[in-house]
């Protein structure tokens, strides 16, 4: 049974002749001559191997197989008929798949509602979100297995070689244990954190990030002294709560409360300047895809 010749043509014709009944009026509908519609039909069930209507010189009826066969035709041509606007949606970007890669300081305050708000917007675009650091992202992104990534780094450091568009910036502040005799001030001079042993990311994760505090050492005349390395940014504050020292961290960190750890902000009035760090959408010069125009166009807004 060779289904797959059967034209769209034909399965409207079945739907009109099902509707009136009637080979005559269905053939008016369709602004044909009757014999040609009354073949269509003939050749029809030739070809499923059925018959569909039951046919005398009085009237036309459906059979049990045409009764069966004619709401899921009628469902396959709304589809159909559907597609051009379908299609027109996929290359606007209003309908596709997104593949959006994101660091974790990104999750703790900007991108749960930057969804919520997007998928209202846009709510025929599948956006897959992959966690992964700046250093995977560069990777995945020259691979094509992504197709945007929020990263973190200094200011003006973005990626080369990408395009980009900054989405926050905010200063860096210190993550210490909550009985660390630091602990009672509310904010911090950089001189007093100097000396104190460090929990930090590996520099291959944020470059940028992790020679911008490095550089406020050197310039403090001081060696930093790192205890633990670790990569996400939970585990670097875990880490701190188990007293293994202090860590720089994003402003927006501190929406992630773990017992027996306290945030406190540097001071920026009183000696060396703070570190901060940007956020970006960053994506591959070219590499546009339309789902991906519509994102950019929502980071705009913003």
């Amino acid at each position: 049974m060779q289904t797959q010749s059967i034209e769209w043509r034909v399965w409207r014709q079945f739907v009109a002749v099902a509707d009136c009944l009637h080979f005559g009026r269905a053939a008016e509908q369709l602004h044909m001559t009757q014999p040609p519609l009354t073949q269509a039909i003939a050749g029809l069930e030739r070809t499923l191997g059925v018959r569909l209507f039951d046919r005398t010189k009085r009237r036309v009826q459906l059979t049990a197989a045409g009764a069966g066969l004619l709401p899921a035709v009628r469902e396959v041509l709304t589809r159909a008929a559907g597609l051009p606007a379908l299609a027109q949606a996929a290359a606007s970007g209003e309908l596709g798949r997104l593949r959006l890669a994101f660091v974790s300081t990104v999750g703790f305050d900007l991108l749960p509602q930057w969804v919520r708000v997007f998928r209202e917007q846009w709510p025929q675009v599948a956006l897959e979100l992959i966690e992964a650091t700046g250093d995977v992202q560069m990777q995945l992104l020259a691979e094509d297995q992504i197709d945007a990534g929020f990263i973190l780094h200094a200011p003006g450091f973005a990626p080369p070689g990408l395009s980009h568009w900054v989405i926050s910036s905010e200063p860096m502040m210190v993550a210490l244990p909550e009985a660390h005799p630091l602990a009672q001030f509310q904010s911090l001079r950089v001189r007093d954190v100097l000396d104190e042993p460090l929990v930090m990311f590996p520099r291959r994760i944020l470059p940028s990030v992790y020679d911008a505090v490095f550089g406020l050492y050197h310039l403090g005349g001081r060696s930093p002294l790192v205890a633990q390395e670790a990569i996400q940014m939970q585990t670097i504050v875990n880490l701190v709560s188990a007293g293994l020292g202090l860590a720089w961290v994003p402003h927006s960190v501190r929406q992630f409360q773990r017992p027996g750890v306290v945030y406190r902000p540097l001071d920026v009035s009183r000696g060396l300047p703070v570190p901060s760090c940007e956020t970006s959408l960053v994506w591959r010069e070219g590499g546009e895809v339309p789902t991906l125009s519509r994102l950019i166009e929502f980071a705009r807004a913003q």
